[in-house]
C-alpha cells in the first residue's frame, strides 16, 4: 500500500518539475516565431530522345517499290533529287532486278508508274524516276564516314509490303567497314564494303534508307544476316558508295570497272580446282586461282597463267575470288597495281595496268 503511495507521489512531482521546467523557459528563453514556407516549382518535362524531329526531314522521301515479273516483289526506296520534270528515286539492283513493271507508292498512298533509268549490279544500286508531283520530298544525304560506334540510327521502310508502309525501326551503328560476300548474277559472288547495324531489316526493307539523328541518309540498307542462330544483324550500303556512281547510273551508262582477264577460283574449293586440273601447295591456305587467262586482256601481258595464286594487290592480301574483285574495284581503269602471286613454290611479284571491263 505504501509503495502504491510512493508511486503515485513521484508521478506527480514529476509532472509538476516538467510543467515549472517548461514555464521557466518560455519566460527566460522566448522563442522567436518561424513562419515555414513551402516551395513548390514548377517543372517541365522534356522527351530529349525523341526522334520526332529526325523522322520528319526523311519520311516522306521514302516510297514502296512493287516491282513485277513473274510474281510480285516489294521493297523501299527514297527520293535523292527532285527536278522540273520528274524526282528520283534510289533502291536496292536486287528490288527490281527482271522487273517488267514497277510501281511506287508514296507516303500520301498516291501510286504512279516508275520508270527505271539504269542500275548497277556489283553495287546493288538502281535509279528510278517517277512523275514530279508524286516526290514528296528530298532526302538530305549525309556521310557515314562521320558516323562512330554505337552511333543512333534509324530505317524507314515497308517491312511486309503496303500493310507496313512506314514502318521507323531504331538502333545503334554495330559496325563499320564489314566485308560481307554475297549473290551476284554477273560474277557469282561478290563482297560488298557496308555498315552493320541492329535496327530491325525485314523484307521489304531492301533499298530504304539507314539515317543517322540528323535527319541524314548515310546508308541503303540492302540485306540482312539471316541464320537461325543469329539476330540483330542489318547491312546498308554506305550512301558515298551509291552517290559515287549515281550520276552514271542515272543517265543509263554503264558503271565501268578494271579487270585482269581471267576466270578465278577460291585458293580453298579443292574440288572446283581438281575438275580444272589444278593442284596447289599445302602450304597455299587463301588466294585467288587463276583458272584462265583471257587473249588480250592485261593478265595475259604481266605473264599470268594458268595455276598462279594471286596473294595481293598493292600489299593488301586476297582472302578469295570476291574478296579480289573488291580489292581491284578501288582502282580505275588504266591504274597500274602491283600483284603479288605463287607460282611453282616460289613468290613472284607482277605490275598490271588496269583495262575496263567489256562493254
Amino acid at each position: 500500500m505504501k509503495k502504491g503511495i510512493s508511486y503515485i507521489i513521484t508521478i506527480v512531482l514529476s509532472l509538476m518539475v516538467g510543467v515549472c521546467g517548461t514555464i521557466v523557459v518560455y519566460h527566460y528563453f522566448p522563442m522567436e516565431d518561424h513562419e515555414v514556407e513551402t516551395v513548390v516549382k514548377d517543372v517541365t518535362i522534356t522527351e530529349t530522345d525523341s526522334m520526332k524531329s529526325s523522322i520528319d526531314e526523311i519520311y516522306d522521301a521514302v516510297v514502296i517499290i512493287e516491282a513485277y515479273s513473274n510474281s510480285l516483289g516489294t521493297g523501299t526506296g527514297f527520293v535523292y533529287k527532285i527536278t522540273d520534270d520528274a524526282g528520283y528515286i534510289i533502291t536496292n539492283y536486287h528490288v527490281i532486278e527482271n522487273a517488267t513493271k514497277i510501281q511506287v507508292t508514296n507516303t500520301a498512298g498516291q501510286t504512279v508508274e516508275a520508270k527505271l533509268l539504269g542500275s548497277d549490279d556489283y553495287a546493288d544500286i538502281a535509279v528510278l524516276s517517277i512523275e514530279k508531283s508524286a516526290a514528296l520530298k528530298v532526302a538530305k544525304i549525309g556521310d557515314s564516314t562521320e558516323m562512330e560506334l554505337g552511333d543512333a540510327v534509324f530505317t524507314v521502310g515497308s517491312p511486309l509490303g503496303k500493310k507496313y508502309i512506314g514502318t521507323v525501326t531504331r538502333g545503334i551503328l554495330s559496325g563499320k567497314d564489314r566485308l560481307v560476300t554475297v549473290p551476284s548474277s554477273s560474277s557469282g559472288q561478290s563482297m560488298m564494303q557496308v555498315l552493320q547495324t541492329d535496327a530491325a531489316i525485314n523484307p521489304g526493307n531492301s533499298g530504304g534508307p539507314l539515317v543517322n539523328m540528323k535527319g541524314e541518309v548515310i546508308g541503303i540498307n540492302s540485306l540482312k544476316l539471316v541464320e537461325d542462330e543469329i539476330e540483330g544483324m542489318g547491312f546498308a550500303i554506305p550512301i558515298e558508295i551509291a552517290m559515287s556512281v549515281i550520276d552514271k547510273i542515272e543517265k543509263g551508262e554503264k558503271v565501268l570497272r578494271p579487270v585482269l582477264g581471267v576466270s578465278l577460283i577460291d585458293a580453298t574449293n579443292t574440288f572446283t580446282l581438281y575438275y580444272n586440273k589444278i593442284e596447289l601447295d599445302e602450304e597455299v591456305d587463301r588466294g585467288a586461282v587463276v583458272a584462265s587467262v583471257e587473249d588480250g586482256y592485261p593478265a595475259e601481258e604481266a605473264g599470268l597463267r594458268k595455276g598462279d595464286v594471286i596473294l595481293e594487290i598493292n600489299d593488301e592480301e586476297v582472302e578469295n575470288s570476291a574478296h579480289l574483285r573488291f580489292l581491284l574495284y578501288k582502282y580505275n581503269v588504266d591504274d597500274t597495281v602491283k600483284i603479288k602471286i605463287y607460282r611453282d613454290g616460289k613468290i613472284k611479284n607482277l605490275e598490271v595496268k588496269l583495262s575496263k571491263s567489256a562493254e
